[in-house]
């Protein structure tokens, strides 16, 4: 695995994500779609099987956004992933897009699953993981979720399914970076501390800093353990690259200026 690629494409994401939040001249879910770029680089340039020619290839990985509100972090990642052309991409929010401010399925853009209400995605994403089980199949399901979206009932659910199921075939991720729409996570519903409710729940647990490449990899990749299913736990920071937006829960949504704009591209530096 190259550190120095997957930063690259990183850098990449976060430009293009300051890029398009402008253009688009509304509201954008920023703060959360930059907290997980780390993750969502790795996941395209190193870890997930897909074929960018062909993103319906049968055996490929799926990718379930079930965190849907930082879908510009992961429509960012099919654009430098070469499935999303960035003619599309330059569409985002835009009347009769493809690529709305939640992800609607669309398989020829890489898309897995639509999303709307938080603390669904685990649910389908324990349904895949059955389905390619019993049709004896190798490729792995991973699904990212956000850490307020952990407060939602559906997802403990689906957490108890996948031990019962020992569906080690399916991988969470949980974008850990201690804020949700209302504010500070902790005040709001204080979860304690992850990895041990997720390992209490029979799961493989692997606790990570999210914006450390080699630490991403190495979970992503590694930490496996028979009939569990794995969740990494990475921790975050929300709006992470531009200083004004970083634990600044303004930034959950909001509409970026010409003045913010170009102080955010000071700080992410030249491509």
């Amino acid at each position: 695995m190259d550190v120095k690629k997957v930063e690259d494409m990183a850098k990449k994401m976060r430009r293009k994500i300051l890029d398009v939040s402008y253009s688009c001249n509304v509201g954008v879910h920023i703060g959360g779609g930059l907290s997980m770029v780390d993750i969502m680089a790795t996941l395209y340039s190193a870890v997930l099987r897909y074929d960018a020619k062909n993103p319906a290839w049968e055996d490929r990985d799926r990718f379930i956004l079930s965190k849907g509100h930082g879908a510009i972090g992961y429509y960012s990642a099919l654009l430098e992933a070469g499935i999303i052309p960035e003619e599309v991409f330059a569409t985002f929010q835009e009347n009769e897009s493809d690529l709305t401010a939640h992800p609607v399925m669309n398989i020829p853009l890489g898309i897995e699953s639509s999303n709307g209400s938080l603390g669904q995605g685990l649910s389908m994403g324990v349904g895949l993981a059955i389905a390619a089980k019993k049709k004896s199949k190798k490729h792995r399901i991973f699904v990212l979720l956000g850490n307020g979206e952990c407060n939602e009932g559906s997802v403990w659910e689906a957490i108890m399914s996948a031990a019962n199921f020992k569906l080690d075939n399916l991988i969470a991720i949980v974008d850990n970076n201690g804020f949700q729409n209302d504010g500070d996570s902790e005040t709001i519903m204080d979860c304690g501390d992850f990895g041990d409710k997720w390992k209490g729940f029979g799961w493989n647990v692997c606790s990570v800093n999210g914006h450390n490449i080699a630490e991403l990899y190495n979970a992503f990749v590694g930490c496996n353990v028979e009939n569990k299913p794995k969740v990494v736990i990475a921790k975050t920071v929300k709006g992470k690259g531009v200083s004004f937006m970083e634990n600044n829960n303004e930034w959950h949504h909001n509409r970026l200026t010409k003045m913010n704009y170009d102080h955010a591209l000071q700080e992410i530096g030249e491509i």
